[in-house]
């Protein structure tokens, strides 16, 4: 089963992934007029902020099997199209959000695609045109840091024990654990004084 690897240790929250993935799913293909064509394409991946400041996580959906959402779909419109891959219909998406709900990953959101009026469903697809072509996802060819990788997970998973990469955010016995929280708590706190 392939799969969109994700190493969170590399990621440095560029957003290269996300600018990728919305013009692949551009009518254009084209980075300099995707974000001219109505509707705006939208990007399936999404760079979060991590446990601390310094650190991202890029999210997508993990196709996961079986899949919440593909069993709460009440029009159909959520299916697994292949072993590794589960898509949207956006023909068939009433935009009831039900799969959104049931998504472990948050990774579901809804916009308004070309060929619909209303806010559909809208979620990682692999690039299909692309892995029918041979080449990788969008969001993992422009990642400048390999914090994404494409390929089988149980290879992938292997690799990672054998380098010992899974380790990154092991702490020594005398190092204590940033509060992942301080940089938002100064946020807060900065904003309370304006305010006031």
């Amino acid at each position: 089963m392939r799969k969109v690897f994700i190493h969170a240790d590399r990621c440095i929250g560029c957003r290269q992934c996300e600018f990728a993935c919305a013009t692949e799913h551009s009518v254009s293909k084209d980075y300099f007029t995707a974000f001219l064509e109505t509707p705006t394409p939208q990007s399936r991946i999404h760079v979060d902020p991590g446990p601390v400041p310094s650190l991202s996580y890029p999210n997508n959906c993990r196709h996961c099997n079986p899949a919440p959402c593909v069993r709460i779909c009440p029009s159909g419109a959520m299916m697994r199209v292949a072993e590794d891959r589960v898509d949207v219909d956006p023909e068939l998406c009433i935009g009831c959000a039900m799969c959104a709900v049931v998504c472990p990953f948050d990774v579901i959101q809804f916009g308004q695609v070309s060929g619909t009026d209303v806010p559909v469903a809208i979620k990682c697809d692999l690039c299909p045109d692309r892995l029918a072509e041979g080449r990788e996802p969008a969001c993992v060819e422009a990642c400048m840091v390999d914090a994404l990788e494409f390929g089988d997970v149980n290879e992938m998973v292997e690799r990672v024990r054998q380098t010992g990469s899974v380790q990154m955010f092991a702490l020594t016995a005398d190092e204590e654990p940033a509060d992942p929280l301080a940089a938002w708590r100064a946020c807060s706190a900065a904003e309370a004084n304006v305010t006031a």
